[in-house]
C-alpha cells in the first residue's frame, strides 16, 4: 500500500501534470496497473471493474450525453435501475462527479477501470461531432426552455437563479468552454447586444464568431460564469475579475474572467490558460540562436534590468516565465509581482496586485527588498515610482525582469526617460531590451509556394534582386486549419544590447531614431528582418509580417 506521503505526492503530480492517476503511479514505478487500480478504488471507496466494450449496450451509452462524456472523460459501463456506473479516466477528481450530476438524469456510482480502456470506449461510442453537439444544444435551448421568463427586461425574481443552474445552461457553458479548448482559443468573448448575444473565440490572434445563442440566454450564461468564478451575481454595475479552474477533456484549464457592464448587459471575457498547451521552456520559444545565447547569459547576471517589450498579447509574460523557469534553482530566491498572476510556478513566490486592498506594485516591490530575493520579476514598469524601485533593486544587487509597453526595443529607453527616470540610471542598470511580436504560422498541410508581386515586395522594402530565388508561401486553407491557412503562432524578436556606445547615447538623451540606427549599425536584427527570416523559411506570410512590424 502507499503511505500518506506517497499518496499526497501522487495527487499533487496529477493536479500539476493533468495525467491520469494510474499513469502517474506507473511513471513513479510504485506499483503495477492492477494494484494501482485497486489502491485508487480503496482510496475513494469504490470497486475495480473490467471494461468489455462489446457488453456496453446502447441504453447504457445513452445515459451520458456525448459532450459530457468527452468533456469529463467518463464512460458509463452499466445501468442498474436508476443508477449508472461510470468509469473516469481520472477517478481521483471528485469535482467531476458533482458537475456530472447537472447533466445526467441518473444516480451516479463511480467505479475504477483501466484509463486506456475508458479512453478507447469514449472514442468508440462518443466520436467528436465537429460542432454538431453545439448546434444540437442551441436547437434544444431555442425550443425546450421558456427563456422569456428570464429576459433582461423582466423583473428579476427567482427565475434567473433557477435558470443559472438549469441543465441546458450548464451544458451550454461547458460545451462552449470545451469547444474553445479544442480549437486552442486564447480568449472567449460573451457579448450582449440589443438584438443578439454573440460568442467569439480568439484563435492565433484572430477572432472567430460562433453561431449566436438566443438573446435571452445572455443573463443566465453570464451568471453561470460568475458563479463558477465565485463572483457576486447580483452586482452588475461594476467590473469584476475572477478565476475559474476546470478539468476539460482530462486537462486542467485555468480561466481568467473579467466582466464589464455595457448598455445591454454584462460583457464577459475569459482568458484561457491551458498549461498543457503552453510550454514554458526557453528553448521552445523559437528565439534565434544569437538572441537565445545572449538571453541565457543575461538572466544569469547577478544584477541589472532585462526588459521585454511589445503590445498586449505579444507573449511578453510567457517569455519572462520561461526565463524564470530556467533560473529557478534551489539556491536562488525568486519573487514576482503581477497583475494578475497568469501561471503558478513551483518554487517561485508570486504576488497578486490588488488595488482595492492597497496591494500595489509599489507596496509589493518595497516589501520585496526586505525579503532577501536574488531575482525579482515585475509585471510592468508602468510609472516613475515602479521604475525607480526596479532601478533601486538592481543597484542593490538584484536581477530584475520586467515588461514595458512600447513598439520597439529602442523605444523602451525613451519611454523610461519620458517617465522621468534619469538617463544615467537607465544606462547603468539596463542590460538589454527585447521587443517581440506573435505572428501566425502558415498551415503545413496546405502550404503553397507563390511568386510575390512587385507591390508586395515594395511594401517590405525589398527589390527582386534582394529576394533572388527565395520562395514565398501562403496557406490555401484546409480542414486542419479551419480554412484559415494558418495554424499556431510563433515569436519574432529584436534584441537591443546596452553596449558602451548605446550607454553614451542614452546619457546624451539621444532620441529613439538615433538609438535604433546606432543599434542596427552595431548588428541588431530588427523585428522586420526577423519577420523576413520567417517568410523565407516558409513559416509565415507577407501579410502577417506587414501587419505586426
Amino acid at each position: 500500500m502507499l503511505d500518506d506521503l506517497q499518496f499526497e505526492e501522487v495527487t499533487q503530480e496529477v493536479a500539476r501534470s493533468g495525467k491520469p492517476a494510474a499513469q502517474v503511479l506507473q511513471d513513479y514505478g510504485l506499483v503495477d496497473l492492477d494494484s494501482i487500480l485497486q489502491i485508487i478504488a480503496d482510496q475513494i471507496g469504490s470497486m475495480v471493474v473490467t471494461i468489455d466494450l462489446a457488453e456496453i449496450t446502447p441504453e447504457v451509452i445513452a445515459s451520458i450525453p456525448t459532450e459530457s462524456a468527452r468533456m469529463y472523460q467518463c464512460l458509463p459501463v452499466a445501468l442498474y435501475g436508476d443508477t449508472v456506473q461510470i468509469a473516469l479516466v481520472d477517478p481521483l477528481n471528485p469535482q467531476i462527479v458533482d458537475e456530472l450530476g447537472f447533466n445526467v438524469k441518473h444516480q451516479i456510482q463511480l467505479v475504477v477501470a483501466d484509463p486506456v480502456a475508458v479512453l478507447k470506449g469514449i472514442e468508440k461510442f462518443y466520436p467528436a461531432q465537429g460542432g454538431g453537439g453545439y448546434a444540437d444544444l442551441l436547437k434544444e435551448l431555442s425550443t425546450g426552455m421558456d427563456l422569456s421568463a428570464i429576459d433582461d427586461d423582466k423583473p428579476r425574481g427567482m427565475k434567473i437563479d433557477e435558470a443559472v443552474n438549469d441543465a441546458p445552461v450548464v451544458k451550454f457553458v461547458n460545451l462552449v468552454l470545451m469547444q474553445a479548448v479544442q480549437d486552442r482559443a486564447s480568449d472567449i468573448h460573451f457579448e450582449p447586444f440589443e438584438e443578439e448575444f454573440k460568442i467569439r473565440y480568439r484563435v492565433d490572434g484572430a477572432l472567430y464568431e460562433m453561431s449566436p445563442p438566443p438573446r435571452s440566454l445572455a443573463r443566465p450564461v453570464t451568471s453561470r460564469l460568475k458563479i463558477m468564478a465565485n463572483l457576486n451575481i447580483s452586482e452588475n454595475r461594476m467590473p469584476q475579475d475572477g478565476r475559474i479552474s476546470v478539468t476539460i477533456a482530462g486537462k486542467q484549464i485555468d480561466l481568467r474572467l473579467s466582466t464589464l457592464p455595457t448598455a445591454f448587459g454584462e460583457s464577459v471575457v475569459l482568458r484561457v490558460l491551458d498549461r498543457s498547451a503552453t510550454s514554458l521552456d526557453l528553448e521552445t520559444l523559437g528565439l534565434p540562436k544569437e538572441i537565445f545565447d545572449f538571453t541565457v547569459e543575461t538572466i544569469n547576471q547577478p544584477n541589472g534590468i532585462f526588459a521585454v517589450t511589445g503590445p498586449t498579447g505579444s507573449g511578453k509574460t510567457t517569455t519572462l516565465y520561461s526565463c524564470l523557469r530556467r533560473i529557478n534553482t534551489i539556491d536562488t530566491k525568486l519573487l514576482t509581482v503581477e497583475d494578475p498572476v497568469e501561471f503558478d510556478i513551483e518554487g517561485i513566490m508570486q504576488v497578486q496586485v490588488n488595488e482595492s486592498t492597497g496591494m500595489t506594485f509599489m507596496k509589493a516591490l518595497r516589501a520585496f527588498l526586505r525579503q532577501d530575493p536574488d531575482i525579482i520579476m515585475l509585471g510592468e514598469m508602468r510609472d516613475l515610482e515602479t521604475a525607480q524601485i526596479a532601478i533601486q533593486a538592481s543597484l542593490t544587487g538584484h536581477l530584475v525582469l520586467s515588461t514595458l509597453h512600447t513598439n520597439d526595443s529602442a523605444g523602451a529607453v525613451t519611454r523610461l526617460v519620458d517617465m522621468g527616470v534619469e538617463p544615467f540610471l537607465i544606462s547603468s542598470t539596463m542590460l538589454a531590451v527585447m521587443a517581440q511580436r506573435l505572428i501566425r504560422k502558415v498551415c503545413v498541410k496546405c502550404r503553397t509556394p507563390f511568386e510575390p508581386t512587385e507591390s508586395q515586395l515594395s511594401q517590405l522594402n525589398l527589390s527582386p534582386h534582394d529576394v533572388g530565388d527565395k520562395m514565398f508561401y501562403y496557406g490555401r486553407g484546409c480542414p486542419v486549419c479551419n480554412d484559415t491557412g494558418y495554424k499556431g503562432r510563433k515569436g519574432i524578436y529584436e534584441l537591443l544590447v546596452i553596449s558602451d556606445t548605446i550607454r553614451t547615447l542614452i546619457n546624451e538623451r539621444a532620441p529613439t531614431v538615433v538609438l535604433r540606427q546606432k543599434a542596427i549599425e552595431l548588428g541588431m536584427v530588427t523585428l522586420r528582418d526577423d519577420g523576413l527570416r520567417n517568410i523565407y523559411n516558409g513559416e509565415s506570410t507577407v501579410e502577417e509580417v506587414l501587419k505586426y512590424t
